[in-house]
């Protein structure tokens, strides 16, 4: 379970600082960010995952998540997505996009994320965790059937081998195609 900073913690902090005439008034917490600082202490992730907030305590809304898959064609590779959280989560989705440059079915070369629940099938009931291993689970079993890169779900379709070869091509830093893709194995 990741430690992070608890809300009570923080307000009290924060009330503190205001009575010792800090001038600053405790900012109240949106609806999303109680409900997110809670997904965040109730996180339960894969240990091949890990989340980081590259702008501090002050930003939870804003977050990455590393995934390094330890099955799967995406074996050993590491890829990074940003989580953008609205104030009105979770009554909409967190925008996720992939920083990591991959040659896979769901994930297209600008890093836009293919994935159900984030789209047609978010539902408030679902959470960070829930997101996490939803992509998780693309790395190891990527979808050809729901493509935002039809080349590579086509290649996946016909023939798997050259799709295997075509990934670890891409991961070690090389070209597919026309494109290239840093290494990122």
């Amino acid at each position: 379970m990741i430690g992070l900073f608890k809300v009570k913690e923080k307000q009290r902090e924060q009330a503190q600082n205001a009575s010792r005439g800090g001038g600053a008034s405790v900012k109240k917490q949106s609806a999303g960010e109680l409900r997110l600082h809670k997904d965040i202490s109730e996180l339960n992730l894969p240990s091949s995952c890990t989340i980081t907030f590259p702008n501090g305590k002050d930003d939870l809304m804003n977050f990455e998540v590393s995934i390094k898959p330890d099955d799967g064609y995406y074996h050993n590779g590491t890829f990074v997505f940003t989580f953008q959280v609205s104030p009105v989560y979770p009554h909409e989705a967190p925008k996720v996009k992939c920083k990591t440059k991959v040659y896979h079915p769901n994930i297209d070369l600008e890093g836009n994320v293919c994935l159900n629940i984030l789209r047609e099938d978010w539902k408030p009931v679902l959470n960070i965790n829930t997101v996490i291993y939803g992509l998780f689970h693309l790395f190891t079993e990527p979808n050809s059937e729901d493509p935002l890169n039809h080349d590579a779900a086509q290649v996946l379709r016909d023939n798997p081998k050259l799709f295997e070869t075509n990934v670890r091509r891409a991961m070690t830093g090389g070209y597919v195609g026309q494109t290239f893709f840093p290494r990122c194995i």
